[in-house]
């Protein structure tokens, strides 16, 4: 029973995984429909773990369920957006100044390896990589100011707008300047500048916020 019990959620955490990373790169747009069956076809499983995987994403923000219509990757207008940038300035802000404070040196190498790992992703086109280290990058910060609670609201934001990241970062232009604001919010963080850091961590959220703007005005 245990074995069957722990095979049940290898297939679910493979479901989950793959269902992420197909957000993640932009396979599965805002809006677009999932279907079980032809998906559950695709990752060579059965239904079941994919209809759990799809129910944790629904907990998460990421898809939305509709009655007699199935799963859908959650798709957000432009005020909704605006305000889970807004409530993220809110926390981010008050974790980035007490991350500053606090943060050691291993979570200062992280930070560095972060940023050198986005850069080889980016040279390989791997988006789903690149999105996983970039939070990485803002989640050591984060997770420095040793406020886990803050964390996970933090985190439960970013998941609600993961489908919205991979088309943030499927412009080149946009990975080069995502890297150029990381490096300036590490050299704020290492000087122990706090107002700095701050400073630097709200206009990266900006220029995501005004760039996604565009994209979703441009989207017919």
């Amino acid at each position: 029973m245990a074995d069957a019990a722990r095979g049940v959620v290898t297939a679910q955490d493979a479901a989950l995984a793959r269902l992420r990373d197909r957000l993640a790169r932009g396979v599965l747009r805002p809006g677009d429909q999932i279907r079980q069956e032809v998906l559950a076809a695709e990752l060579g499983l059965s239904v079941v773990p994919v209809r759990e995987a799809l129910k944790t994403l629904e907990v998460e923000g990421q898809v939305s369920y509709y009655r007699h219509r199935g799963y859908f990757v959650a798709q957000l207008d432009l005020d909704e957006l605006t305000e889970t940038y807004r409530i993220r300035t809110l926390l981010e802000g008050e974790a980035v100044a007490r991350a500053v404070t606090r943060i050691g040196r291993d979570d200062l190498d992280r930070l560095r390896e972060a940023i050198r790992d986005i850069a080889t992703f980016t040279r390989s086109q791997d988006i789903a990589a690149v999105t996983a280290a970039n939070r990485r990058f803002h989640f050591t910060l984060f997770e420095a100011a040793e406020m886990p609670r803050m964390t996970n609201f933090i985190r439960m934001l970013w998941d609600s707008t993961d489908a919205y990241r991979s088309l943030y970062f499927a412009d080149a232009a946009h990975l080069r300047l995502i890297n150029t604001e990381h490096r300036q919010i590490l050299r704020a963080v290492r000087e122990g500048d706090v107002e700095a850091a701050v400073e630097l961590s709200a206009a990266h959220r900006e220029n995501a916020l005004a760039a996604l703007a565009r994209l979703l005005a441009e989207t017919p």
